[in-house]
C-alpha cells in the first residue's frame, strides 16, 4: 500500500485552485475592458466635409496627354460644393512640348466638377531657371493656362519683372504681362 501525504496533495490542489481564480478573475476583468466602450474627449466634427484625406495624389490627362499631376499634404472634400479644399500644394503641369512648370503654394481649391484650381498663401511656379511669385494663382483646365488677377513677381537669374497681372498659356509657352508693367534686366536677360 503506497502512503501519500496530505501535504503532498494539498498544495498542488491549492495552487491549481488559485491559478484558476486568476484566470478567471482575469477573464471577467479582461471582458469587463473590452466590452466598455472609449470614452474619447473634445473630438471636432467639421460637418462641411464629407471626407478627409491626409495626402491625395491625381493625375489629369486628356486625349491619353498627361495636363497636370498634382499633389497635396491634405484635401477636404466639401459637402454639396463640388470642391476640396488642399493644403501644402504642388502641382506639375506639362506644356505641349513636355515640359514640366512646378508650382507649390500653402493652400489651394480644387474644382471636382472641372478641375480648375485656385492657388493662395506663397503661390510659386518654377520653369526652369524662372520663378513667378504672387498671392493668388488660378489655373482654367479647359483653356490649359495659369492666370493670375494680383501683383506678380516673374524673377530670373539678376533681373526681374513686376506686373498687375498675368497670363500663362501653357500649349503656346507664352507668358502674357499686363498692367504697370516694369523691371530691371541684366544684359544676359532672356525668357523660354
Amino acid at each position: 500500500m503506497i502512503y501519500v501525504s496530505k501535504h503532498k496533495l494539498t498544495y498542488p490542489l491549492i495552487g491549481l485552485l488559485i491559478l484558476m481564480i486568476v484566470i478567471i478573475s482575469g477573464f471577467f476583468y479582461f471582458d469587463k475592458l473590452l466590452s466598455t466602450p472609449p470614452q474619447i474627449n473634445d473630438i471636432k466634427i467639421d460637418s462641411k466635409a464629407a471626407l478627409k484625406l491626409n495626402f491625395l495624389k491625381q493625375i489629369s490627362k486628356k486625349n491619353g496627354i498627361k495636363e497636370w499631376e498634382l499633389k497635396a499634404g491634405s484635401a477636404t472634400l466639401l459637402k454639396n460644393e463640388n470642391k476640396a479644399v488642399l493644403t501644402d500644394v504642388s502641382v506639375f503641369f506639362f506644356t505641349k512640348d513636355n515640359k514640366k512648370v512646378h508650382l507649390t503654394s500653402q493652400e489651394g481649391i480644387l474644382q471636382t466638377k472641372t478641375h480648375d484650381m485656385t492657388f493662395s498663401d506663397n503661390a510659386v511656379v518654377t520653369y526652369e531657371t524662372s520663378v513667378l511669385r504672387t498671392d493668388k494663382l488660378h489655373y482654367n483646365k479647359k483653356e490649359h493656362i495659369i492666370y493670375s488677377n494680383t501683383h506678380v513677381r516673374l524673377e530670373k537669374e539678376n533681373s526681374f519683372i513686376e506686373a498687375d497681372s498675368m497670363k500663362t498659356e501653357l500649349n503656346n509657352n507664352m507668358i502674357i504681362l499686363n498692367g504697370h508693367v516694369k523691371g530691371n534686366f541684366s544684359e544676359k536677360f532672356v525668357i523660354q
